[in-house]
């Protein structure tokens, strides 16, 4: 059985050996043609007694020749030693020996050799410049023609099709496209194939037989141009160079295809953003002022209804639910101005006890069943800040607290200054459920809710926390959240700098 299998592969061996030596003898009867027709023609020369600088003259002919059709220093070399040896061994006294009576005859014979060998290299160089110059042109011609139908492709396995077909067309073998979806996976949808002879196929399949060249984008592998191994060990330094460059341009048109995508997804979301913020504005700006009413007339309603009367209860739930939208409302539009850049901070310093005191209350006015402790410094706290703002966000981490801390549990606010005295920190800390692991690294998210909360929690949209990490970070400062951990509850943390410019100057 191995037998059968190991015979053609040894005849095949000595077919390619042969096939190997073919160019080699080619070469070797133009050689010995021209010499010999040299020879023929210095015969002739001779017969008309012509001198035997004409006969030099045909042999140096028969050695530019050469180097012409042959191609190579080596045969170059190798015809000129052989023009100058049969000249003096033919055409030299005496004849048919290599030895030379008359001094001047080895004036010209070494001179004839000087000259049959520089003729033969410079004919050679001037060929093998030619040959290059052809290649480079060929070479533009390709890539100029890949690239025109690169830019038209409109979209990747266009561009897929395009560099599989142009690759296939230069080596006339089959050639494979496979691209990489955003992960670095191969991706089944756009992967392409090219055959000489059967046309487009959908699959590429991974053998060991196949030799894969990456095509390389700027940020990451986009995918591989895959070849047959045999094919691709018979490629030459020329065709190697053009492949390479077919792939530098099929990476460009990934790229600048997948550039476009992008841009085109983000002026999208731009647009999307625009629309959604035009449109929450101005939903809020005409819920403000109804919202406004209501809250008025149930205040007033409040005033003039006794807490023993049975519609006290209902007025006091409309009063705070009309709060809750309304501060909702004010919410919604403090984010739309933060992030169209409208919010303008009016920074002065500001004492930090007092802005707490304001934001206490506020909060207790609304929510005056709930125990609020403040904690400060001795010393006074002048802290550049937007006083309005930084109160909304002590009103925002305030009103987090209430919605997870019952009415008989206290919430605690502290404001001190940094050990390195460059910040003033506030905290807020609440005594209820605590943050959910999976919670903490989006709590401060446009829109993120908590999926884990009580049922007695009032519902929120997860836009407070998002306004006050804007706010905050305006300011110069940042904010954290955590669970607490001398207790049950959660700490929400933000940091205000005493120097305005601290940031800069750092």
């Amino acid at each position: 059985m191995n037998f059968f299998k190991n015979a053609p592969e040894k005849g095949k061996g000595i077919q390619d050996h042969y096939s190997a030596m073919a160019p080699f003898l080619i070469r070797m009867s133009i050689l010995f043609s021209f010499l010999l027709g040299a020879s023929l023609i210095g015969y002739s020369f001779k017969a008309l007694q012509l001198q035997e600088t004409n006969i030099a003259i045909v042999y140096l002919l028969a050695v530019l020749l050469t180097a012409r059709y042959t191609g190579g220093y080596l045969f170059g070399f190798w015809v000129s030693l052989f023009a100058a040896f049969i000249f003096n061994f033919l055409f030299m006294e005496p004849y048919y020996t290599f030895s030379v009576n008359t001094p001047n005859y080895i004036i010209t014979f070494t001179i004839m050799a000087i000259t049959a060998f520089i003729t033969s290299t410079l004919t050679t160089h001037a060929k093998q410049n030619a040959i290059q110059a052809r290649e480079r042109e060929e070479e533009a011609k390709a890539l100029y023609s890949l690239t025109n139908r690169l830019t038209d492709a409109a979209d990747i396995p266009e561009i897929a099709d395009i560099a599989a077909s142009a690759v296939c067309e230069m080596l006339n073998c089959r050639v494979g496209c496979v691209c990489f979806d955003e992960s670095g996976k191969p991706d089944e949808a756009f992967t392409r194939q090219f055959s000489p002879k059967n046309g487009t196929t959908k699959e590429v399949t991974s053998q060991k037989s196949f030799f894969d060249w990456l095509i390389s984008g700027r940020d990451s592998t986009l995918g591989v141009i895959r070849i047959p191994m045999d094919d691709a060990k018979r490629m030459t330094s020329t065709q190697t160079r053009l492949l390479q460059g077919m792939i530098e341009n099929t990476a460009l048109a990934m790229d600048r295809f997948h550039a476009a995508e992008q841009r085109r997804k983000t002026n999208e979301a731009i647009v999307q953003e625009r629309y959604r913020g035009n449109l929450l504005q101005a939903i809020s700006h005409d819920l403000r002022t109804p919202l406004t009413g209501i809250m008025g007339t149930a205040e007033m309603l409040l005033t003039m209804t006794g807490k023993d009367d049975n519609r006290y209860e209902l007025i006091k739930e409309i009063y705070g639910d009309a709060d809750w939208l309304h501060s909702l409302v004010e919410n919604i539009l403090s984010l739309t101005r933060l992030q169209e850049g409208k919010l303008v901070l009016h920074k002065q310093e500001e004492a930090g006890e007092e802005v707490i005191g304001a934001a206490v209350h506020h909060v207790l006015h609304l929510h005056p069943e709930h125990d609020i402790w403040v904690t400060a410094p001795e010393e006074l706290l002048l802290i550049p800040m937007d006083a309005k703002l930084i109160r909304q966000v002590l009103i925002n981490l305030l009103d987090n607290a209430i919605k997870h801390t019952k009415p008989e549990q206290e919430i605690q606010v502290s404001l001190k200054k940094e050990n390195s005295g460059n910040y003033a920190v506030f905290s807020v800390c609440d005594h209820g459920e605590g943050i959910d692991a999976s919670d903490i690294s989006n709590i401060f998210q446009m829109f993120y809710t908590s999926a884990s909360r009580r049922n007695d929690v009032k519902l929120g949209v997860g836009l407070g926390l998002t306004i006050c990490e804007a706010i905050v970070k305006a300011h110069g400062g940042e904010i954290k959240a955590r669970n607490r951990e001398n207790g049950p509850g959660a700490e929400f943390i933000f940091t205000l700098p005493f120097k305005e410019n601290f940031h800069e100057s750092k």
